[in-house]
């Protein structure tokens, strides 16, 4: 039954690849998984991990990304999906569920749980979505100590430990006094790099800056910080929308689409609801959905049946 109801790729071999990826001067790819069966069609397509995204996983559960999700739930619903995937899976960890002792819990729940890395956040809890005003920092020797915890812990030397900073999206709202960046003097690209390289110390493998605005922002972080560096390329936000093979070219090394899956599904619900509410029948988006013979393939339903026709003995019948 390995690759059939479970992935075929260890969760070692995973990590060897994330890791190898990374160094691999081809950006990888990973879009935002919102359930194991959107991971599969990820893997199906052929891109070269799974993202999981906490504004995505809380807005599915109808909360706001703010830092309500806990360690436990985060883990559970990673686990799923990184189960039926041979993609390494990179989760969105927040701020580590607590102090440093809890980020370091949240590398070994990780692990248990099959995942190939996991980012961890400089902001201050309760958190803010990253394109969000209003977010505050934690000083720069209280993430170091939250990534030296995290890097500790981790037992597989592959898992993937990324160290996100918020500090490049904040600028003068430094002033606030929430956070260090005021007292240093600098705000924006300057302070974040500052960090990156602070936390490059500390152990982070791979970089991840939040809320830079255009391609120069994106070269200028790039030409300052050694270690790899991860891009974030969600719609409506405060980056430019920029292509993997241009963010290729400026020598990043991974490129995640955290919450395009989530929007893609849920316009797609809201304009079907719309049409059954106001005709009383979903024909008109017929041509709009999945077919039913298209989800039994990305299920693999067949394979199922071969395996052993005595327990799965059902047909596949219909076009839709």
């Amino acid at each position: 039954m390995t690759g059939l109801i479970a992935a075929s790729t260890s969760a070692a071999d995973k990590r060897v690849a994330f890791r190898a990826g990374l160094t691999s001067g081809k950006i990888q790819r990973l879009p935002g998984a919102i359930n194991p069966l959107t991971a599969k069609l990820i893997q199906a397509i052929g891109f070269e991990g799974v993202y999981i995204s906490g504004g995505a996983f809380s807005a599915g559960l109808g909360l706001p990304d703010i830092g309500l999700t806990t360690l436990t739930e985060v883990v559970a619903h990673s686990r799923q999906i990184a189960g039926v995937t041979d993609l390494p899976v990179l989760i969105d960890a927040d701020t580590g569920f607590g102090e440093p002792m809890s980020a370091a819990r949240t590398v070994l729940a990780a692990e248990d749980a099959g995942i190939a890395g996991l980012h961890l956040e400089d902001q201050v809890n309760p958190k803010r979505c990253g394109h969000l005003d209003g977010k505050a920092i934690v000083p720069t020797d209280e993430m170091v100590r939250r990534l030296r915890a995290a890097v500790t812990a981790r037992r597989d030397p592959n898992f993937v430990i990324c160290a996100r900073t918020d500090a490049a999206g904040i600028g003068d709202m430094a002033a606030s006094g929430r956070g260090d960046m005021a007292a240093s003097g600098k705000v924006g690209i300057d302070a974040a790099i500052e960090r990156a390289k602070a936390y490059a110390d500390a152990g982070a493998d791979l970089i991840f800056t939040e809320a830079l605005h255009t391609e120069a922002d994106f070269a200028k972080f790039r030409a300052a910080v050694d270690i790899p560096l991860l891009a974030n390329m969600t719609e409506f936000g405060k980056s430019q929308l920029i292509p993997a093979q241009t963010l290729e070219d400026i020598g990043y090394n991974a490129v995640i689409y955290p919450v395009t899956t989530l929007r893609l599904a849920m316009g797609a619900i809201e304009r079907g609801l719309r049409e059954i509410h106001a005709t009383g029948t979903q024909e008109g988006q017929l041509d709009q959905m999945q077919t039913r013979s298209r989800l039994y393939e990305l299920l693999e339903y067949e394979r199922y049946n071969e395996f052993d026709s005595g327990v799965f003995n059902f047909t596949l019948g219909g076009n839709q």
